[in-house]
């Protein structure tokens, strides 16, 4: 019996302020991302968490690959 996978958790980190992009300043997801993140499924989450990872990498926030 193989256990069912875990569900894609939320990356936020209540640091919740928008910038003038609408993206998020404590996790990288944009506004619409944020919103709609309970209707999506685990492949459409792991698609905002990287996006979110190359915004932050763009920001200077993260390194690349971490």
């Amino acid at each position: 019996m193989n256990p069912l996978p875990k569900p894609v958790k939320s990356p936020c980190i209540s640091v919740c302020a928008l910038d003038e992009d609408d993206v998020c300043t404590g996790c990288q997801r944009t506004a619409v991302e944020i919103t709609q993140w309970g209707r999506m499924n685990d492949d459409q989450r792991r698609d905002v968490l990287r996006l979110a990872h190359e915004r932050a990498v763009a920001q200077g926030l993260m390194l690349p690959g971490v």
